[in-house]
């Protein structure tokens, strides 16, 4: 898969997207996000591909959006150039297999809310992470203002996008924004660590374990509850759950087939 603003490795069913756009700090543009939307398509299909890693390096996540290229969109512009950035952080979002962001560096802006769409977020001693779009005169357009009070709460997240600070790694740990800080030198071997035990588990428990979580989010208490009723149901079709069960039993390692 050859890109101009990401490059696409896959190493033993683990894929790495990489941002690259080292020049200009990995600045987000309309680019970037057609770009990310087909290549999260991609591998959303490719059945050799287990678990999706992002990042932008062990310098830079990214440091939001190409302001540049704002600072000229009339509101009307901006109504449509948004299309592209929306619909690929819900790819990513929504893909079937689990996604990690390595974080390195600055993850600012349209950076930090590219973070908000993985399942799970590395941050590196190093990285930084605010909503300075209020500086601007603008909110984040991205879904911060939507997925960031869901994952630290409504007041530590109106209090990071009204005041367009910048936070360190341990803070963004304290507050429940990252999962894990650990040494940059040791970002992406902790990434692929739990990329590679994420991808030995039953991909349709993992598939259906994602979908709960995300949709239930949306939902009132009793319609997830009985949303996850039907697929804890459902996996007791398949293969997986079969294999898991009788490893178990037999005290050895599944093999799970993603059937």
């Amino acid at each position: 898969m050859n890109y101009e603003t990401v490059i696409v490795e896959i190493e033993d069913g683990i894929a790495i997207v990489t941002l690259n756009r080292p020049e200009i700090l990995n600045a987000l543009n309309s680019q970037v996000f057609l770009e990310l939307a087909e290549v999260t398509s991609t591998l959303e299909n490719d059945d050799s591909v287990r678990a999706v890693i992002i990042t932008g390096g062990e310098k830079v996540f990214a440091a939001g959006a190409d302001v540049k290229q704002l600072a000229t969109l009339s509101a009307v512009d901006v109504a449509t150039s948004i299309r592209p950035s929306r619909k690929a952080f819900h790819l990513l979002e929504n893909m079937k297999k689990p996604v990690i962001a390595a974080i390195a560096g600055y993850a600012l802006g349209g950076g930090c809310e590219l973070t908000l769409t993985a399942d799970v977020r590395i941050a590196a001693d190093t990285s930084q992470f605010g909503f300075p779009e209020i500086k601007l005169g603008i909110l984040p357009g991205g879904g911060g203002t939507q997925r960031l009070p869901r994952l630290i709460g409504p007041a530590k997240a109106k209090e990071l996008i009204f005041s367009g600070d910048i936070i360190s790694a341990e803070e963004a740990w304290r507050i429940g924004l990252v999962n894990k800080v650990v040494p940059v030198s040791d970002l992406m071997s902790e990434a692929k660590k739990l990329a590679k035990k994420f991808a030995a588990r039953g991909a349709i428990a993992l598939q259906l374990a994602k979908a709960c979580i995300n949709e239930g989010l949306q939902m009132e208490l009793e319609k997830g509850l009985n949303y996850e009723h039907k697929c804890f149901s459902l996996l007791f079709a398949t293969e997986d759950q079969k294999e898991g069960m009788t490893a178990f039993i037999e005290k050895r390692r599944p093999n799970f087939k993603g059937k």
